[in-house]
């Protein structure tokens, strides 16, 4: 499967509940790895805060592999399991929703708890701006420098975008570019690698 949505950047929202405050946020993350630098970066964004629970779907949302939530001390399924159900029931992929707790005095027990992680995770996720998935391709070409502006300018027009160049005798382009995008090159440019993500 490869439709499903992804974020289009980072988005957060508040909520508050019995003067706890549930400050979500909901960011594109490709890869666990990403996801966890995320949720480290909030940690550090908000140092005093009582609890990080998080759930992420960090690849395609039917890849398990990629999957993550966490109560972060709160009592056990009342945070990441229902911000996890959320993700479930949508069709996003390469997510990672964290909600900062401070904790503002009045214990609101399990079910109180679950509401609220809940709330906080759909108020960012109706709060966000998603795209559809585009499966693509890395490749790797090689011209000589009177082509270069002629080729990025194709690369841009099926949607690609150059990553990296290099100068030497002559100039290497690495892009990415949509799976099924066909790019009409002139002849003298050297097809070096492509490769499916």
């Amino acid at each position: 499967m490869t439709n499903y949505r992804i974020p289009t950047s980072t988005f957060h929202t508040e909520i508050e509940v019995k003067r706890s405050r549930f400050i979500a946020y909901l960011a594109h993350t490709q890869g666990s790895e990403k996801s966890k630098a995320f949720i480290e970066e909030l940690k550090q964004q908000y140092p005093d805060a009582r609890h990080y629970c998080y759930a992420f779907m960090a690849g395609n949302p039917k890849d398990s592999s990629q999957y993550g939530y966490s109560d972060d001390g709160e009592p056990s399924g009342t945070a990441g399991k229902p911000m996890f159900t959320h993700l479930q029931h949508s069709d996003i992929g390469e997510i990672c929703i964290v909600v900062v707790r401070y904790f503002g005095g009045t214990k609101l027990g399990t079910g109180g708890l679950a509401r609220a992680y809940g709330d906080a995770t759909r108020a960012v996720i109706e709060k966000a701006e998603f795209k559809d998935f585009i499966p693509t391709k890395k490749i790797k070409l090689s011209m000589e420098f009177a082509l270069e502006a002629a080729v990025r300018k194709k690369i841009d027009a099926v949607g690609g975008n150059v990553e990296e160049a290099n100068y030497s005798s002559s100039v290497t382009l690495q892009a990415c570019i949509p799976e099924k995008a066909i790019l009409d090159l002139p002849y003298s440019v050297v097809w070096l690698s492509k490769s499916a993500m």
